[in-house]
């Protein structure tokens, strides 16, 4: 071929390729202006209503937050005062705190919250992956699940993403009680549906070429699975396993502000008491326990590749 001619194809393809890009980029544009549109008309609407406000003295009231949550009720432990006298306004004595008592008596309380909240977290998190797994299985379309089958399951997953952790939680303290059961329940449920998600995406991205040649063999249904779909999928599984069980730790702090025990619960007490340096402690450890979570999940994940 010579250069001309060389020169024509490269540039009879460029315009190919730019004939292909002009369209896309027309869809984004009217992708992105609907959505400009959209912001536009929530804040029309927000400011119409009057929704917008920040409320009186809004400066001075963060300064005030900032400078109770600089000083987290933690310190007391060390600084706090041996004898704290609380009077009432005719200076009568009510009753007299060793705050370096109390403090370490709140970060006790605090420890067993702490691991009651990862307690939920944690089984939540492996009982919602369990009962993702088949229903994801049914709905990746690769699999060629039967449509009986496939829609139920893939509606049921919709709808566990689709309902808060929160609203399951408040249901199911109404059925099995206050305490960590109903926590457990809450985050399971709605993780099945992120879980179902996340596998059968996972499950859809895989060459069948080696889930065929293992089917070619006479293998049995669950041969096929433990033989040629696991092993190929299973990191993916364990990545998106750490991904949600380090999103429900934080989502399990708040199940406590409806009875389901751990850290939700004192966080609730420190805000109904406006007890910001108490609070200040609770989100420090809250933040604690994510970051170290993240850390360790990381060195898994790094392991897997």
């Amino acid at each position: 071929m010579s250069a001309t001619a060389g020169a024509g194809l490269e540039a009879a393809v460029g315009v190919h390729a730019a004939a292909g890009l002009a369209p896309r980029r027309l869809r984004f544009l009217v992708l992105a202006l609907a959505y400009a549109l959209l912001v536009a008309a929530c804040l029309g609407s927000l400011w119409a209503a009057g929704e917008l406000s920040l409320g009186r003295n809004p400066l001075a009231n963060l300064l005030k937050s900032i400078g109770e949550f600089a000083r987290p009720s933690f310190v007391d432990l060390w600084t706090g005062a041996e004898r704290l006298e609380y009077r009432s306004d005719d200076g009568t004595l009510l009753r007299v705190e060793n705050r370096r008592e109390a403090e370490a008596g709140f970060l006790a309380a605090l420890g067993r919250a702490a691991w009651v909240t990862f307690q939920i977290a944690t089984l939540g998190s492996l009982l919602g992956a369990l009962l993702a797994l088949p229903l994801a299985l049914a709905t990746a379309r690769n699999l060629h699940a039967p449509r009986a089958l496939a829609a139920p399951a893939k509606g049921l997953l919709d709808a566990a993403r689709a309902i808060h952790t929160l609203v399951f939680g408040l249901l199911l303290v109404g059925i099995v009680g206050l305490g960590p059961t109903a926590g457990i329940l809450a985050i399971a449920l709605h993780s099945m549906g992120t879980y179902g998600k996340l596998f059968a995406e996972s499950v859809e991205t895989l060459d069948m070429a080696a889930v065929d040649a293992v089917r070619a063999t006479g293998a049995t249904p669950a041969q096929v699975f433990f033989q040629a779909l696991l092993p190929s999928v299973l990191p993916q599984f364990v990545s998106h396993h750490l991904y949600v069980w380090e999103f429900n730790i934080r989502d399990s702090t708040v199940l406590g502000l409806i009875g389901a025990g751990g850290l939700g619960l004192l966080i609730s007490e420190a805000v109904s008491l406006f007890q910001w340096s108490r609070l200040a402690t609770l989100l420090l450890v809250v933040v604690a326990l994510v970051m170290v979570f993240d850390a360790l999940s990381r060195r898994v994940r790094q392991a897997l590749l």
